[in-house]
């Protein structure tokens, strides 16, 4: 019997250590799991800025937003346009940190399928994640926004947002579902497995850890294990 593959995401955010030499720690971490465990996809979403020097360690990045404008005049943005010339995987879409509406998502994702690369759209609620099933992205990140950072596992306060969103989505399209937010522990990441996702998207328990590495091998060992 083959093992689903679960995704493992980490977004870096703009901690210092998004841009230091544990990011380039951490890729090479991702690099090896990788090589080891093959039933665990780990994805990285980095800044922009980093995208070169962390591709060259580690193949699977991801940006972090991506603005709904084509070429043209606009300083300061990242257009989606873009994305055809860069090379990552694919990209995060409106993070709770970075919301967009709704004809934007839409917009972002049309233009990544046309270029062959991926989408994980994220939501707050399961209504949100149903609506965004409708564009048919790659993967769903469903985050309630107040659980974000604050080192209480989505999967343990609040466990109906996993099994609702995975319930909305599935009967739109089978899109995977991930679950985020205060996911501290690999039991965290396990238990929102086990209620139904099909990974988990990270950020500060990787980022703020005094030992990422250390941090990263444990989920990636406990969720290869299920």
């Amino acid at each position: 019997m083959v093992k689903m593959r679960y995704v493992f995401a980490i977004n870096f955010k703009s901690y210092e250590t998004a841009y230091n030499n544990v990011a380039l720690d951490i890729a090479r971490t991702a690099n090896q799991l990788t090589s080891k465990y093959n039933n665990v996809r780990i994805i990285l979403a980095v800044p922009s800025v980093m995208v070169s020097k962390l591709n060259s360690i580690y193949d699977d990045i991801f940006l972090q937003h991506l603005d709904p404008l084509e070429f043209g005049a606009y300083t300061g943005y990242l257009s989606a346009d873009s994305l055809k010339y860069l090379e990552v995987k694919g990209t995060l879409v409106n993070h709770s940190e970075h919301k967009i509406i709704y004809r934007d998502i839409e917009k972002i994702v049309k233009k990544i399928k046309d270029v062959g690369k991926e989408s994980l759209v994220c939501a707050d609620t399961s209504g949100e994640a149903a609506g965004i099933a409708y564009l048919d992205p790659t993967m769903i990140a469903v985050e309630p926004p107040e659980l974000i950072g604050s080192g209480i596992p989505v999967s343990r306060a609040k466990p109906e947002i996993i099994t609702d969103s995975v319930s909305a989505v599935k009967k739109i399209k089978n899109i995977p579902v991930l679950a985020g937010a205060g996911i501290t522990m690999p039991d965290d990441a396990v238990k929102a497995i086990e209620l139904g996702s099909s990974g988990v998207l990270i950020a500060s328990a990787v980022m703020k850890a005094k030992d990422p590495n250390k941090v990263i091998i444990n989920f990636v060992e406990a969720i290869n294990g299920i």
